[in-house]
């Protein structure tokens, strides 16, 4: 392994620890040359993921694009960043661990809804608004009315065509 220090490929591994449930190998080293330490994550090279956009465009799944979303939706909002990283790590287990390997984004961004309403009805609502893409203030009124009738979340992925059941319809995140 190269030192991101001093460019060197002269080290030692000084801790290894799995994390990520056992997916991700952790490596605490140390550079002979340098003596600076540093961390590399290990991780099992997968068949990809890949996303079936709206305009019918495919493109490699990308975790980051979903973890950026959900943290803009739990914003300001009593839910800490290691939640929303499990969150977006449960789904990308998920996804992982299914047959498919082409996903739609409608079926992907219900999965999240899904998560998030379970979590933060705010948040539930600040992702949809972005994600369904709300034209008029009766359509993001209509889900404000869906979540206080007491729907609690049976419906987050009916909106998605095309969906099938996640982790989180079983109360799983």
């Amino acid at each position: 392994m190269r030192c991101p220090f001093c460019k060197m490929d002269n080290d030692k591994v000084i801790d290894t620890r799995l994390s990520d449930a056992g997916l991700v190998i952790r490596r605490r080293r140390e550079c002979l040359t340098c003596g600076k330490r540093f961390t590399t994550h290990e991780r099992l090279e997968e068949m990809p993921i890949r996303v079936i956009k709206k305009t019918g465009r495919r493109e490699p799944f990308e975790r980051g694009k979903i973890l950026s979303g959900v943290l803009r939706a739990v914003e300001k909002r009593p839910l800490s960043m290691e939640r929303a990283e499990e969150l977006v790590d449960a789904l990308e287990r998920e996804l992982l661990d299914g047959a498919e390997r082409e996903i739609s984004t409608q079926r992907i961004g219900g999965m999240v809804m899904a998560r998030l309403r379970a979590m933060d009805e705010v948040a539930y609502v600040r992702f949809a608004s972005v994600y369904r893409e709300y034209q008029a203030l009766d359509e993001f009124i209509q889900e404000i009315q869906k979540i206080s009738d007491g729907d609690n979340g049976k419906n987050a992925e009916a909106a998605a065509p095309g969906d099938g059941g996640s982790a989180a319809d079983n109360g799983q995140i």
